[in-house]
């Protein structure tokens, strides 16, 4: 625990509540908190579904049903079912909840500017830069890398995006049922393991390993989506998957990457793994790499 970067944390987040006016009881001089207005904001002209607005806002249910039951209160929401499934459900703005919407939009619009207007051109330049970093450290403090079942839909749906990038970046094209000896079956504990890494409750990569033989684990289906790069993620659950190679008694980890993806050759390399010969027959491999655990 670094106690001057806590304490610098701390310094800036009163800061930041202070001149946006979180604290306020009527933020926005609207008549209602911050939390309540940025529900508002969430749901927005199109609607939202519950389930997304819990994981966007990091509420748990209760809080958010007492928020939302007060925005109906307030005649500026409805919560539906959708299909008729009550677990299911949508939040929609009324007419009232729309004009409302508006308001706070220009109110928001009108408080960036009154923090801009006072500085030079450069220091806002400073300043949006400045947030702009700020906002996507916080969105990389944010994910989580968890081990998940293979086989649901959101492992098949990232499995599907990393299928189709390869397809369109490799210059042979990417057929998965050519070379893939692997199913699965291959990434269920304790023979193997699949993690998914997630912002916001959404999936934005996924990775596998497998059990070559005792002492030998190989990672598979590595893939960060597009939006998540350059937050570090790919580490992360390379890092992970390494744990969990050492937790089934792997000595070492070895992997394979095809020559148009660079980036990996070099994550690779700067996380201490080294070259070797090929150790497969992957049509698709280029570069093998090892590592002692």
């Amino acid at each position: 625990m670094n106690i001057s970067q806590i304490t610098q944390i701390r310094s800036f987040s009163r800061a930041v509540t202070r001149r946006v006016g979180a604290l306020e009881d009527s933020y926005l001089r609207r008549g209602r908190p911050l939390g309540e207005a940025r529900l508002l904001f969430e749901i927005g002209p199109k609607g939202a579904g519950l389930s997304a607005l819990r994981s966007r806002l990091g509420l748990d249910s209760g809080h958010l049903s007492r928020m939302l039951r007060s925005l109906e209160a307030q005649g500026l929401v409805s919560v539906e079912k959708l299909d008729g499934d009550a677990r299911s459900r949508r939040a929609m703005l009324t007419e009232k909840g729309r004009a409302e919407h508006a308001a706070y939009d220009a109110l928001s619009d009108e408080l960036a500017n009154s923090i801009l207007e006072p500085l030079s051109a450069a220091a806002r330049d400073r300043l949006v830069a400045a947030a702009a970093e700020v906002e996507r450290l916080l969105a990389a403090a944010s994910i989580t890398v968890e081990e998940e079942a293979a086989n649901t839909e959101e492992a098949r749906q990232c499995l599907a995006q990393y299928f189709n990038e390869l397809a369109e970046r490799f210059e042979e094209g990417f057929d998965p049922g050519k070379g893939n000896t692997t199913t699965e079956e291959d990434f269920i504990p304790p023979q193997g393991s699949f993690v998914i890494a997630r912002l916001d409750g959404n999936p934005v990569g996924c990775g596998a390993l497998r059990m070559i033989d005792a002492a030998t684990a190989e990672i598979k289906r590595m893939w960060v989506a597009p939006s998540a790069r350059g937050l570090g993620v790919a580490s992360r659950m390379l890092r992970k998957l390494e744990a969990i190679a050492v937790g089934f008694g792997a000595e070492t980890v070895c992997l394979d990457t095809n020559r148009s993806l660079k980036e990996a050759q070099s994550l690779y390399k700067r996380e201490g793994y080294t070259e070797i010969a090929r150790f497969n027959d992957n049509p698709y491999a280029d570069h093998w790499f090892a590592k002692r655990l």
